[in-house]
């Protein structure tokens, strides 16, 4: 490091980085800590795939308010859709701080869900990366969202874990360097190229098994060791591909959406089974076709008696220790067993509504937490150079 910054001799350039990941080598990368396969396809643990539980990975990018709560508490999370092992479906939630309500963020971490991070400001891809992002910079988003969830909806330091970067634009080497820092245990922004048998996640100890795919993604060049990617695998519907469902062509309708899910479904189950990716923003259930699309391609996947729907983090507990779908009671953390919460970790049925005065925003916010309200807004500890 050089004045809090890295050098950047090979950064931009993966292919030419003369400290560069080496291929996949299967003799030194072996589970729990590492897994790589030359072309990114290969089921852990060499298990057949009849035995594979089929993970399906739902995950909301946003902040958490009123827009929503309503779809997550009384539709999709209801608790009277569950998995075959009776319990309720999970996802995860990668969450800003901006116009986030915290009080639900403590109900949702509290019912089992998994918070992850995705920025303090969730800033627009211009102004970031016009800025030259440092590590710092890195680290005060992204660790500064793990301090405000921890401190503003109770969740524990040790269960976030994961992280998505805003716009889904990857930051080099210096975002993972970061993360290892940090102690984060993966990354889901990365975007593979669209590929008829899809990606498992992987460990970044090796080269990645797949390009970038352009400008908007900036892949690493370097060895991250134990640091798990979870692979964005694109979306076919008909010529078309797309990485989150909202980014797929806007003219579909309902009956377009259920063919295309179950296509993509089928794309999975009927190949090696790597976890299938859903990757939302709530605003896109506003429109009642779709939600009712999706709705009726849950009701579909209950039928199969080896589909799950887990969190992040619960596919990589699988990953590091990969069974056979009638052995997944061995697992602890896929049970649906109660939290056991302390005192202060429990939501409260009524919110602080605090007033908040945002000294870089020059403007009042409002701000929902079960905690005492703080004395201005959260933000970011430097605003490049603003504050």
């Amino acid at each position: 490091r050089n004045n809090g910054h890295i050098s950047d001799e090979g950064w931009c350039d993966v292919e030419n980085d003369p400290n560069a990941a080496g291929p996949c080598d299967l003799r030194y990368c072996r589970l729990p800590d590492c897994f790589c396969s030359k072309d990114g396809t290969h089921i852990p643990g060499f298990l057949d795939v009849r035995s594979v539980p089929q993970m399906i990975l739902l995950t909301f990018d946003g902040p958490v308010n009123f827009e929503n709560w309503e779809l997550f508490s009384q539709t999709l999370f209801k608790g009277n859709r569950r998995n075959p092992n009776n319990c309720p479906i999970k996802a995860t939630f990668f969450v800003p701080n901006s116009y986030t309500n915290y009080q639900y963020v403590q109900k949702l971490w509290n019912n089992g869900h998994e918070v992850a991070v995705q920025s303090v400001t969730y800033r627009s891809p211009e102004i970031w990366w016009s800025k030259n992002a440092t590590i710092e910079d890195w680290f005060d988003e992204m660790v500064g969202q793990a301090n405000i969830l921890n401190r503003f909806a109770s969740v524990r330091m040790e269960e976030i874990r994961g992280m998505r970067v805003p716009f889904l634009r990857v930051g080099w080497n210096r975002q993972f360097l970061m993360m290892k820092e940090f102690g984060f245990v993966y990354d889901s922004s990365m975007v593979a190229p669209f590929s008829n048998t899809p990606l498992w996640p992987y460990t970044l100890d090796y080269k990645m098994p797949h390009t970038c795919t352009g400008m908007q993604q900036n892949c690493p060049s370097r060895s991250y060791s134990g640091l798990w990617e979870l692979v964005i695998n694109q979306l076919e519907f008909g010529d078309y591909t797309c990485s989150m469902i909202d980014n797929c062509p806007v003219y579909l309708n309902g009956d377009d959406i259920y063919r295309m899910l179950t296509h993509n479904f089928k794309r999975h189950y009927l190949s090696n089974r790597a976890p299938f990716g859903l990757y939302f923003h709530a605003l896109w259930f506003k429109k009642t076709e779709y939600l009712n699309a999706f709705l009726k391609f849950l009701d579909d996947l209950k039928k199969f008696p080896d589909v799950y729907f887990v969190t992040n983090q619960q596919a990589i507990q699988w990953m590091r220790h990969p069974i056979a779908s009638n052995q997944l009671h061995q697992i602890e953390s896929w049970n649906c067993k109660p939290k056991k919460l302390e005192p202060h970790e429990l939501a409260c049925q009524i919110a602080n509504t605090c007033k908040l005065r945002s000294r870089v925003l020059q403007q009042d916010r409002y701000f929902h937490t079960c905690k005492e309200c703080p004395a201005q807004y959260p933000w970011i500890r430097n605003e490049f150079g603003l504050d």
